[in-house]
């Protein structure tokens, strides 16, 4: 019987130790500003969620940082719920079965691409992050 055989999707709870391991293997300097920033996994992205963020299908969202970037939170209003990075384990299992990357991989990218936008960068501004950290 080959191992594939016995192969099945990662759950949860995986995906969510892959997103742990990944902030854990992250520089001290870059993890100390995330204090307080919690990582949820969830299958799919809530209906508001994909209406606010003008998604197709709920397969259009890998990640999302809810919250006040540090660049913009000055002081912490009463009340305001916490920053949180979610990330969806069924369009990241659909992604991954499209691309050439490994598993942990992906969840990094996307764990970083949300702390990114913790951090107060823009979609755009990663983009250029990117680009120049690949020619380099």
């Amino acid at each position: 019987m080959s191992d594939l055989a016995s192969l099945r999707a990662p759950d949860l709870a995986e995906i969510e130790a892959l997103a742990h391991d990944a902030f854990a293997a992250l520089p001290e300097a870059f993890r100390a500003r995330c204090e307080g920033v919690a990582i949820h996994v969830e299958d799919f992205p809530d209906e508001e969620t994909l209406d606010d963020m003008g998604c197709e299908t709920e397969f259009d969202l890998l990640g999302l940082f809810r919250g006040v970037g540090l660049a913009q939170s000055g002081e912490v209003e009463s009340g305001r719920m916490p920053n949180a990075i979610w990330l969806y384990r069924r369009p990241l299992l659909d992604y991954w079965a499209e691309h050439d990357e490994t598993l942990g991989d992906l969840v990094t990218h996307v764990l970083v691409h949300e702390i990114g936008h913790h951090f107060g960068l823009s979609d755009d501004d990663m983009a250029r992050i990117e680009a120049a950290a690949g020619e380099g």
